[in-house]
């Protein structure tokens, strides 16, 4: 039966005012004096928009103004396009880009500009970091980047300058393989995710710094307190709560901004401007999904259709069909779907805290809707969640982890961190930068990337102890691959898992690792404080790896919070609980309380970014330098 819906049709919930106003700027960017509506972005598509291919580009930043929530305001664009430009090369060619710095004097978006081309082998100093790549792009200065396109897929590009990526300055890029991809489609789409927010981004992140859980609407009530009082006993229920305060914490802060300060995008598009991309029943459709947000992850279906992920981060997987994915910040998935049977189908993309959506739709022709589902119920973090125990000894079985009890294994930092002493009273030169670079082990003890089975608790770098930067520290990380994650649990349908994720190719370089590095994410929410083993990116060693040298690096996620981690300049490539190749990426989520591996060839000789991809943990200190050395 058709589902053909108008733009008021049946089955599209009703909008707000400001939801309205925000839906008449459909695709949010001015041009002159009239709305600029946004192209739908078809790679192969016949009468949709051209895209800017070959080996030769210009690109200039600017200014442009745009509007999504009824408010003027101005964004970072390249080529007056938001997202900028979805540039397409192929692989084996050379590219030529001359970036060019348009931006106004006086700017609140900074002097200075840049391009990284996330997830691209390239050499340093095309690599678009200022401090470590290049200086960055002056105003009224360009930047020539040229280098060897070598790999196929789907990626992105971003400004690694201040917040700018915040402010609008991110694009699609896809790269047409050499050799033929091992599966069928008749049209090609790109499906960008952002986030947008009417503040300035400098302004956001001094609220965060403020006041971290302003966005956190949902704290438990009394009423929450009687509800689970009846359902898990008084005394569990007591216990629960006294170790979040013990942690000065709340379960329901699964992320630091969310819909009551975001608008989310499709493609540059709003809920209701309705991006839409058309097929013709029976075909079969390549959604290219990049979430290319500052802050937000998503969870993506197709209510009414299997997706099948060919593509991960742009490698190829073997081939896994499911219902649902959730994308960090900075993944790509590459998804197959063939939808026949209705007119229209709702592309769903929900934060991971359910606090608001954005939605598109695949349709046999322009102005049609399907029925636009209610986001999930809101998630709550458990103790089993924050790597605090309770694995295999609660009461809920949730896909292989079980959920209660624990609390014995729970650490709250606060108490032990000598008052309110700032990062500048802290004593560098006692802290054990070494701790971050773990002097070679023996084979046995690197086989299995670290992964303590035997129940023993999480050991730490000195660097943690009695850091007023920290306020967590997990006792009982484990992988977790197999789990799709919180919120996603038995809800019903197939969700996509990194244990389903197997790279097509077996180990690109076949090497056991010589040596292993273990990392630690660290945090504190209050003070909205982020780092790599207590140690902010201002005040941390480089990361030094040797030119050739295949290494293992171990993360232990010691925060409540998600945080999905990008090496620059060389393949991440993942293993399983056993120490085994499983798939190649570029950028690893880490979910609370887990601790995952991954190998790591150093064949790039420079200076390289390695960070959390949530741009404001990244501006707080969750970053490091790795310099790769002869």
């Amino acid at each position: 039966m058709s589902s053909d819906f108008s733009d008021a049709g049946h089955g599209v919930p009703a909008p707000s005012r400001r939801r309205f106003v925000q839906g008449l700027a459909a695709g949010g960017t001015i041009a002159g004096l009239g709305l600029w509506t946004r192209p739908s972005w078809a790679l192969k598509s016949q009468g949709q928009p051209s895209v800017l291919a070959g080996t030769e580009f210009d690109l200039s930043i600017g200014e442009t103004p745009v509007d999504f929530t009824g408010r003027l305001r101005t964004a970072i664009t390249v080529n007056g396009s938001l997202p900028a430009p979805l540039l397409r090369w192929r692989e084996g060619t050379t590219v030529n880009l001359r970036v060019r710095n348009d931006l106004p004097a006086g700017s609140i978006h900074g002097d200075t500009t840049s391009i990284h081309w996330h997830g691209i082998i390239l050499p340093a100093n095309m690599d678009g970091v200022p401090g470590l790549s290049f200086d960055g792009i002056g105003r009224s200065e360009a930047y020539h980047y040229r280098f060897e396109v070598g790999q196929g897929g789907t990626y992105w590009y971003h400004s690694h300058s201040g917040f700018q990526e915040q402010a609008g300055l991110y694009g699609p890029l896809v790269i047409d393989p050499v050799e033929p991809e091992p599966f069928s489609y008749d049209r090609d789409y790109v499906v960008m995710l952002s986030d947008w927010t009417d503040l300035d981004p400098a302004s956001l992140f001094a609220r965060l710094k403020k006041m971290a859980s302003y966005d956190n609407y949902y704290m438990r009530t009394v009423g929450d307190f009687v509800r689970d009082a009846r359902r898990d006993g008084l005394a569990r229920t007591v216990q629960d709560r006294k170790a979040w305060g013990e942690m000065r914490m709340t379960p329901s802060d699964l992320s630091d901004v969310n819909a009551h300060t975001y608008t989310y995008l499709m493609n540059g598009t709003t809920a209701l401007g309705n991006w839409t991309g058309l097929f013709r029943s029976g075909e079969k459709i390549r959604l290219r999904f990049i979430n290319g947000s500052a802050m937000t992850y998503f969870d993506v279906r197709i209510p009414g259709l299997k997706m099948t992920v060919v593509a991960a981060d742009g490698m190829h997987v073997h081939p896994v069909t499911v219902d649902e994915f959730r994308i960090a910040v900075a993944e790509t998935y590459d998804v197959i779907v063939e939808p026949s049977g209705q007119d229209a189908f709702t592309i769903f993309a929900q934060d991971m805290g359910r606090t608001g959506y954005v939605s598109g739709t695949l349709a046999v022709r322009e102005g049609l809707r399907a029925p636009v589902p209610a986001p999930d119920p809101r998630p709550i973090l458990t103790m089993a969640d924050m790597g605090h125990g309770g694995m295999g000894h609660g009461d809920t079985d949730h896909g292989g982890m079980r959920h209660g009890g624990g609390m014995a294994a729970m650490k709250g930092m606060e108490g032990g961190c000598g008052g309110n002493m700032g990062h500048d009273g802290m004593n560098h030169s006692a802290m054990n930068h070494a701790a971050m670079d773990h002097p070679p082990m023996d084979q046995d003890a690197t086989q299995h990337a670290g992964m303590d089975h035997g129940g023993g608790m999480q050991s730490h770098p000195a660097s943690e102890n009695g850091n007023p930067l920290i306020d967590m520290q997990t006792m009982a990380p484990e992988p977790r691959l197999s789990d799709p994650g919180i919120g996603l649990r038995d809800n019903g349908r197939k969700v996509l898992s990194y244990a389903d994720l197997r790279s097509t190719f077996d180990d690109p370089d076949g090497r056991d690792p010589g040596r292993t590095v273990e990392l630690h994410l660290t945090g504190h929410m209050e003070k909205f404080a982020w780092s790599i083993d207590g140690i902010k990116f201002a005040g941390a060693e480089p990361l030094r790896m040797t030119y050739g040298e295949r290494l293992r690096i171990v993360l232990v996620n010691d925060t409540m919070m998600t945080h999905p981690i990008h090496l620059h300049g060389v393949w991440s490539d993942l293993e399983d609980e056993d120490g085994n190749f499983m798939v190649r990426k570029h950028t690893v989520e880490m979910p609370p309380g887990t601790k995952r591996s991954y190998r790591v060839r150093a064949d790039a000789l420079g200076r390289w970014a390695y960070h959390c991809h949530l741009l404001y943990h990244m501006e707080a200190g969750m970053m490091r330098e790795v310099r790769i050395e002869e």
